[in-house]
């Protein structure tokens, strides 16, 4: 509704106040959504979709990336095409209004709430419970959800503000380190400057005003599509393969997109265009893969209790990050140059990003909401031991040929769903 409501008054207006008024309001629906969909979507599907179905959201952000610079294309040269351009999301933002009228509320939610019978009747609807697993899970979540609702009433300090246990509770602490650290280092490397300056950096390298609009869906297409394999393989191949795999990859292209810069421009149209075109699609279409971590990750990591505050934060910095970044392109290129920035800084972020995953990330396929609390539970250097004998392993398994083992078979479930319930309950 304050999408809709918002994108109205832009289209119609001629007061350049009252659209800087109405996209402040779009940008508060939009912060809305972003710190909800994602919980939603983690509460409410089973753990062998969940990744797919919270990727699936970044997929709909790309979409609607790509479809706005489709509409500013088609509106090129009409008059007045600022109006078709802004007030088109009304179409879009009106849709999602409506369908959002018939979700139910999430079964965690009602518990967490003390509202146990609604819960059931949602939990029936969406998930059923005619499988042992279902009824498991929601009785293992109930109990998991009243737990940490007693260890919250029995704290001395945090009744009143619940968030500072991120704080004080190691638990938490960790989770909330964990997701804001991916997300900072994630919009670091300038995914969303090099969408936003997408036309001026296509004029930079000999495109015209007008190709160089029609060429931004090249960038824009390519993070569509990236996103992609996330949809359908995110479960199959857990978390830790996609972020490991994935900041290579747009490194790879930005160390493309970084030597284009060094050819002459005037002498090598091709060979500048062919080598940036190319780094841009390798950056774009691999960032669209570990985009999706950034909405699957926070979503599932943090305690039922703070998964609001959580997701809140971690959505609050995914923008501060965006606003900070994409404000200071252009002075960053005229200080450090086009090459320093591109591959520099941006590559050098790509790489620490790619350190930090490798020692810091724990695997959280293919575990319930609550499996994940126990992963968060264990000290951060169990962790990293953890990982760092497992990437010794795989590197082993690698050179030795046995890539079923490295590919697929990876991130077993340690416990199963009678454990936790038994570890939930004693």
């Amino acid at each position: 509704m304050v999408c809709s409501l918002s994108t109205g008054y832009e289209g119609q207006t001629n007061s350049a106040g009252i659209i800087v008024a109405s996209r402040v309001i779009l940008g508060v629906g939009v912060g809305l959504e972003g710190g909800t969909v994602p919980v939603y979507v983690a509460e409410t599907v089973e753990r062998r979709i969940r990744g797919n179905l919270v990727s699936l959201y970044q997929f709909n952000i790309a979409l609607g990336e790509v479809l706005g610079y489709a509409i500013s294309a088609m509106f090129l040269r009409v008059e007045g095409n600022w109006r078709y351009i802004l007030g088109s999301s009304l179409v879009f933002s009106t849709i999602m209004f409506g369908g959002m009228l018939f979700l139910p509320e999430s079964p965690r939610f009602l518990i967490h709430k003390g509202k146990t019978l609604d819960a059931y009747k949602v939990w029936k609807r969406i998930r059923g419970v005619e499988t042992p697993e279902s009824r498991d899970e929601f009785f293992v979540m109930t109990a998991s959800v009243r737990q940490e609702e007693n260890e919250v009433h029995e704290g001395a300090q945090n009744k009143r503000f619940p968030w500072m246990d991120f704080f004080t509770v190691p638990r938490a602490r960790r989770s909330l380190i964990y997701a804001n650290i991916m997300i900072i280092l994630g919009q670091m490397t300038g995914i969303n400057a090099i969408m936003y300056y997408m036309s001026t950096l296509m004029n930079q390298i000999g495109f015209d005003e007008e190709n160089a609009n029609y060429m931004s869906l090249v960038g824009g297409g390519a993070l569509l599509l990236g996103t992609i394999p996330a949809i359908f393989l995110m479960e199959k191949f857990g978390r830790r393969f996609w972020a490991i795999i994935t900041l290579p990859g747009f490194l790879a292209g930005l160390v493309l997109i970084g030597a284009s810069y060094q050819v002459d421009l005037k002498t090598n149209l091709v060979t500048v265009e062919g080598l940036y075109l190319t780094g841009l699609i390798m950056y774009q279409g691999f960032f669209g893969s570990y985009a999706c971590l950034t909405w699957v990750v926070p979503a599932e990591v943090y305690p039922t209790y703070l998964r609001s505050y959580g997701m809140t934060t971690s959505d609050a910095l995914l923008f501060l990050m965006s606003f900070i970044v994409t404000y200071n392109f252009t002075a960053m290129q005229d200080a450090m140059g086009k090459t320093g920035l591109a591959l520099g800084f941006y590559g050098g972020i790509a790489l620490v990003g790619e350190i930090y995953q490798i020692f810091f990330m724990p695997e959280t396929k293919d575990k319930t909401l609550e499996e994940i609390d126990a992963v968060f539970e264990r000290p951060t250097m169990d962790i990293v031991r953890e990982n760092w004998a497992g990437v010794k392993q795989n590197c082993v398994d690698l050179v030795c040929g046995r890539w079923k083992k490295v590919f697929v078979e990876q991130g077993r479930r340690r416990e199963s769903v009678l454990e936790v319930q038994e570890k939930t309950l004693a």
